[in-house]
């Protein structure tokens, strides 16, 4: 099972952007679908972005058109890629892999450390 590992979190002035990475070392990666989550301060974690093996997408409908999730399989790695980042995108971010439905539905025993992303001026 592959274990993961969130970076690319921090600062930012809203309307900016910010590049996470989801890094997994391990087997299996390349073929389970990956997810992007965030926990915002004092609230559930909740599923921002999916993408299958196949490359198929799904995204919560606040971020859709400002966030796009990839994968590169290559190097095990998956991204997320925020723009246009607003003060409610504040939250630590985490990722996850395994069966696609699995996936949407956050049914994980373990999480990562996260990535802490604040928006604010």
């Amino acid at each position: 099972q592959a274990q993961l590992v969130e970076s690319g979190g921090g600062l930012v002035q809203p309307g900016g952007s910010l590049r996470l990475s989801c890094a997994a070392s391990g087997s299996g990666f390349s073929i389970n679908a990956v997810g992007w989550y965030r926990q915002p301060p004092g609230k559930q974690r909740e599923l921002v972005e999916v993408i299958s093996s196949g490359g198929m997408t799904d995204y919560k409908d606040s971020v859709k058109g400002r966030f796009t999730i990839s994968g590169d399989n290559s190097n095990n790695t998956a991204y997320l890629q925020m723009t246009t980042l607003k003060p409610e995108d504040t939250a630590v971010y985490y990722c996850n892999a395994g069966p696609f439905l699995r996936v949407v539905k956050a049914e994980f025993g373990s999480w990562g450390q996260g990535t802490q992303v604040t928006v604010s001026s």
